[in-house]
């Protein structure tokens, strides 16, 4: 079956595209639509970039900004406490002076792209080994990123395309007093909870709503979209704006084998010790539940899914058909002469995979937690907040003793305002919660590396693993923001001076940690430069009107509205209340289908055919949640919020027989802020697009 979708692909509505090079060919060939540089310029910068791992966009011209609850549920989190859970039972702010502050949340509206490979290939010289070349890379971006931040006053971003086959340099207005305006109850949000998850039908208002301010008024916006109440239509011509996390469809068979075999279950190993170890604690109190809502939702999302992507890298037809798409390429290159060479960037790729597997499990516990699911939470043996305020603070200082141009990226000058927003944050820290994550985090170091590896011993002290992270937790002022803001401005015999248990275990691991980082950056650097080579090549023979691989940067997708066939079964596109209702009713009301009380009081004043979700088969992947669904007029339609199960092969092939994007309704958001949770005001500016 997926092998007919793999060979339509020229057909297929497929594509993550660049905003500086859309498919304007694919627009008007097959749907007469001429989508004009006014167009795209609006639809680019009404979009929106959440630093908690998602999408949005601006929805009123008074800093309305919509996008899912479960994006913002790290900045629900961090606003609730015992009395007020927000990310539970909701919130709306019927005035402004109601609206709360976020606690580190960050905006990104892209403002310009420029293409700087040049500028960036020009530092490589001849016979450069990796380290060298890497090296001169990252100087030659960080002085790109520091010239237009310094220039234009914007966030500078270059980002690596086509796996190193093209720099671009995005620019970015940023904004940080964030403040929270409307959530539903979580339930609402996450209907139907993990059994529904990756599913469909469904019926989630997966939607939360924030206020961008400058200067302490509401931010004044002129590119919002305008609100159509009405929602799409069946078949309907839809467009995505939004930041996919990340895809693989352009890494090598060996590469995908490795994910396939060794790193997607290492991740999933992990998620799953997690959600079990959080879900018990959970269990013990309602406060406790409250306090790992957020972590055990990211761990269960991330367990479905990559279990449904190593499932899909299981499938015999897939697999042939990425089989297939490298050796056509592979074929393609080997009868050009001029490209024969390229060849053997294929086994360069191989053995550099080879070698990060033998650093690999040094990398992911002490430099990296991969994949990130929503912010830095520390390494993979010291999983936290405060020893990720530890990190931050240990390097920062560290990194700024350094030319900026040999920083680590998160240290440059180009992302010190971000860094700050981060390490300074007024989220809560509860004791117990620290010491529970950390005590597990430990255990699972030990038992990786064993009790008689002196790292561990190191790290360990002479005690468990608990008493341990007890003292760690107990001891460290790091809780305290005015005492990192303190430490922040100084020098590393500051530190050391502190006598902080927190601030000194980051140091004693720093240098281990440094030291897996440069070898698995040594070896990311021989990838790096095969795979440019391999982009070249593909350039010359399938040209440049190809999309690049997702990289949490801002893409257009487009798709019809469109139900698909499953088990000899055919799926309508929409959902609708009638159907929320009687989903509730079969399951007799009982979690995870129940529906909250005021839902259950206001069913009589809902219009039960009004839809609630829909399906399309725009091209999305994880990183695209919160992202505005437009029509051909630029009118705000619906929400992503998910795929289907059948999407999660989108990782690493497309196809659009099953595959589908799931979206809220345009619609089913109007008529729940009136008629639910009498939020009149609010859906007034919706289709007005500025306030009273």
């Amino acid at each position: 079956m997926l092998s007919l979708a793999i060979a339509a692909t020229a057909h297929a509505d497929e594509g993550m595209w660049l905003f500086n090079n859309p498919p304007l060919k694919q627009f008007k060939q097959k749907y007469q639509f001429e989508a004009t540089p006014q167009w795209l310029e609006h639809l680019q910068k009404a979009s929106v970039r959440f630093n908690s791992g998602g999408s949005g966009s601006f929805v009123s011209a008074n800093g309305l900004c919509i996008t899912n609850h479960h994006v913002g549920a790290d900045a629900l989190q961090k606003a609730s406490s015992e009395q007020h859970n927000y990310s539970k039972d909701g919130f709306y702010a019927k005035t402004n002076a109601e609206e709360i502050k976020c606690a580190d949340l960050e905006l990104n509206v892209l403002m310009s792209i420029e293409d700087v490979s040049a500028q960036v290939n020009a530092a490589l010289k001849s016979g450069m080994s990796p380290d060298a070349a890497g090296k001169a890379r990252e100087n030659a971006i960080a002085q790109i990123e520091k010239d237009s931040k310094d220039k234009t006053g914007l966030r500078s971003d270059v980002v690596t395309l086509y796996q190193g086959g093209i720099y671009h340099l995005y620019r970015y207005k940023r904004y940080d007093d964030v403040r929270i305006v409307f959530a539903p109850e979580q339930q609402m949000a996450f209907y139907g909870g993990d059994p529904d998850n990756f599913e469909y039908p469904r019926f989630n208002l997966d939607i939360c709503i924030f206020r961008v301010y400058e200067n302490g008024q509401p931010a004044k916006i002129d590119h919002y979209l305008k609100w159509d109440s009405s929602g799409p239509n069946d078949g309907e011509l839809t467009f995505v704006s939004g930041s996919p996390g990340r895809t693989e469809r352009q890494l090598t068979v060996d590469e995908l084998a490795d994910r396939r075999d060794r790193e997607v279950p290492n991740w999933l190993q992990m998620f799953n010790r997690r959600e079990v170890l959080l879900n018990a604690w959970g269990q013990r109190s309602f406060e406790n539940a409250r306090r790992a809502r957020h972590d055990i939702f990211g761990d269960r999302n991330n367990c479905k899914r990559y279990d449904g992507y190593v499932a899909a890298l299981f499938d015999p037809e897939i697999w042939s058909a990425i089989e297939a798409r490298e050796k056509k390429l592979r074929e393609a290159i080997s009868r050009d002469p001029k490209l024969k060479a390229t060849l053997g960037a294929y086994d360069r790729i191989k053995k550099a995979q080879a070698e990060l597997v033998k650093i690999a499990p040094r990398y992911d516990y002490l430099e990296q937690e991969r994949p990130i699911a929503v912010g830095y939470r520390g390494p993979r043996a010291l999983y936290g907040t405060l020893f990720k305020y530890a990190r931050f603070l240990t390097r920062a200082i560290d990194e700024r003793a350094k030319p900026n141009g040999e920083r680590m990226a998160a240290f440059r000058d180009s992302a010190k305002e971000s860094l700050e927003l981060n390490l300074f944050s007024t989220e809560p820290v509860y004791d117990d919660y620290e010491v529970l994550r950390l005590t597990d985090s430990l255990t699972d170091f030990a038992e990786k590396f064993g009790g008689n590896d002196p790292l561990v011993k190191q790290v360990l002290a002479g005690k468990s693993p608990r008493v341990r992270a007890v003292e760690l937790v107990s001891g460290t002022k790091l809780k305290d923001v005015e005492f990192r803001k303190n430490l922040y401005g100084k020098n590393a015999g500051a530190l050391r001076a502190a006598h902080d248990p927190m601030l000194d275990l980051a140091r004693m691991i720093d240098g281990p940690a440094r030291e897996a980082s440069k070898g698995h950056e040594a070896q990311e650097e021989i990838k790096r430069q095969a795979y440019a080579e391999i982009a070249k090549a593909r350039f010359a023979v399938e040209g440049t009107s190809t999309y690049p691989d997702a990289t949490f940067t801002l893409r257009l997708s487009y798709g019809k509205v469109l139900g698909y066939k499953e088990d000899e079964k055919q799926i309508p596109p929409f959902t609708d209340f009638a159907g929320l209702y009687q989903r509730a009713a079969e399951h007799d009301n009982k979690p995870p289908f129940d529906l909250p009380r005021r839902w259950l009081d206001r069913q009589a004043q809902l219009n039960p055919a009004t839809k609630f979700n829909f399906v399309s088969d725009a091209d999305i992947i994880g990183g695209n949640s919160g992202s505005p669904v437009v029509n051909k007029a630029n009118e705000f339609v619906g929400i992503i919020f998910d795929g289907n199960i059948q999407s999660l092969v989108l990782d690493c092939i497309f196809s659009d027989k099953q595959a589908r994007a799931v979206s809220v309704d345009s619609a089913a958001i109007i008529e729940a802020l009136r008629k639910v949770y009498d939020a009149g005001a609010l859906a007034d500016e919706l289709e007005k697009g500025r306030g009273n």
